[in-house]
């Protein structure tokens, strides 16, 4: 992935709750890193989501923090919250949904969101994930970088 972000000279910002600086520390493992991985976000908690990414407090309340629009507003929010120099991320990935052992809110555990912002493409995609919690942490670092490849590959 990293190869392919310097290669079209793009950079990434992540913004991520129950992966808790998973896919950010997945990104940054990679020798070159620096070049692309602008920075990472944990917003863990709701507000956080709203004070730091300017997801609408609104939308929290009625829906709660596992929600396709909180995961696209975490992308965008997290390219304009770590810009550099005044220059927002070119892409901004999220994650947000519930990783165990059990449900939360009375949402299932393995339920989660990944928002994507790439230029004017904005999306999110629902994962329904079996596994302990561990397992669900891990799939979701995995299937956000399959998603975003398959996006980057997408000529929209």
């Amino acid at each position: 992935m990293i190869a392919a972000l310097r290669g079209r000279d793009l950079t990434i910002a992540v913004a991520e709750s129950l992966t808790g600086g998973l896919l950010t520390a997945d990104l940054v493992a990679v020798p070159g890193a620096s070049a692309v991985v602008v920075g990472g976000v944990v917003a863990y908690s709701t507000a956080l989501k709203h004070s730091v990414l300017g997801v609408d407090a609104g939308l929290l309340a009625a829906e709660g923090p596992v929600h396709p629009l909180v995961a696209k507003q975490m992308a965008l929010g997290v390219r304009t919250a770590l810009a550099v120099d005044g220059r927002a991320a070119d892409i901004g990935i999220s994650t947000t949904g519930v990783a165990g052992p059990g449900p939360q809110n009375g949402t299932p555990a393995g339920t989660v969101y990944l928002g994507f912002a790439i230029g004017d493409r904005v999306e999110s995609v629902l994962l329904q994930l079996d596994g302990d919690r561990q397992a669900i942490r891990s799939a979701v670092v995995s299937e956000s970088l399959v998603r975003l490849a398959a996006l980057l590959a997408d000529p929209r």
